[in-house]
């Protein structure tokens, strides 16, 4: 549908200016669909930099690599949007002879499974199989999507004969993977891996729609460092214990989670990185192997555990 919009945009602007531009008129709506683009980028960043949490000295960046994060991040976000979602959604890819377990991946707020297009060719390099989920209704609680994942795990350990799988969420996912583990327990999860994930509420969210967007909602002003009561009745009614099984990783340049330090989960194992945005997690390749990393030593884990019984 966001593809469809932009392409009539721009078909609208080229009509209007054809007797002024001629043939330079289509090239002109295009241009400025992608200027319109660029600013709802720089907006983001904008507004992230208003709710932002105090960056580390040492995962601080100069002119130059924040141009590459302002840019890397606005190809993110096109790709997304224009290329990946609406021609790459996916349902599984299974590889051959499979030495890890299987992976489901969990998108965000406002995507589908082919945000994952290029963490998914990552994987089937890696020889890792993976499924995906489509999150829907697009506006509707976080608690709503714990039936899905339940469902997609429980195929999964079905079709692939494994007792236990990873989870990969990125963003909202996260937390609706967090849902499913306090509902569902750890039993069938060998690892969760959140990418970008506001476990602690990000500002930006007053800016959202539906129902999900105020349940991840980190309030400032008078109530500074306030997560949203849906979150902190999530973490009250959570078994700390399953925390370990958590690998929080994020960025200190996230322009969607703000503060940043929000993806920090206390109990959880959390990999900060820096210059990343947050559509572009999940396809840096600093990301995508550290993500076929920790899916590698679980194996290996598993593996060395099944020999000393």
């Amino acid at each position: 549908m966001l593809l469809a919009v932009q392409i009539l945009m721009a078909m609208a602007i080229a009509a209007l200016t054809a007797k002024a531009l001629h043939a330079y008129a289509l090239l002109f709506g295009a241009g400025t669909i992608l200027l319109l683009r660029l600013l709802i980028t720089a907006n983001n960043f904008s507004l992230a930099w208003r709710y932002r949490s105090e960056t580390p000295s040492q995962y601080r960046i100069r002119f130059w690599r924040a141009c590459k994060l302002f840019f890397g991040e606005f190809k993110a976000t096109m790709m997304a949007s224009s290329w990946t979602m609406p021609f790459h959604t996916f349902f599984k890819r299974i590889a051959d002879h499979p030495s890890t377990p299987p992976a489901l991946l969990i998108h965000g707020y406002g995507c589908n499974s082919g945000y994952w297009h290029f963490m998914s060719k990552a994987l089937r390099h890696a020889n890792i199989t993976h499924y995906a989920v489509d999150m829907e209704p697009l506006f509707c609680g976080i608690d709503e999507y714990v039936s899905t994942i339940h469902e997609a795990v429980e195929r999964i350990c079905k079709e692939t004969g494994c007792d236990k799988i990873v989870i990969v969420a990125h963003s909202m996912g996260g937390l609706a993977a967090r849902a499913y583990l306090r509902d569902h327990g750890s039993a069938r999860i060998a690892e969760l891996i959140t990418l970008g994930t506001p476990h602690h509420g990000t500002g930006l969210a007053r800016f959202g729609i539906g129902l999900n967007t105020s349940q991840m909602l980190w309030t400032v002003g008078e109530q500074e460092g306030l997560s949203s009561k849906w979150l902190r009745n999530l973490e009250a009614s959570e078994d700390k214990s399953a925390y370990k099984l958590i690998v929080s990783i994020y960025s200190h340049h996230d322009n969607i989670v703000s503060p940043q330090i929000s993806a920090r989960l206390e109990g959880a194992e959390n990999i900060e990185f820096q210059g990343i945005g947050h559509v572009a997690l999940a396809s840096h390749p600093e990301i995508q192997a550290q993500v076929i990393r920790h899916i590698r030593d679980i194996s290996r884990i598993t593996s060395t555990s099944s020999q000393g019984i």
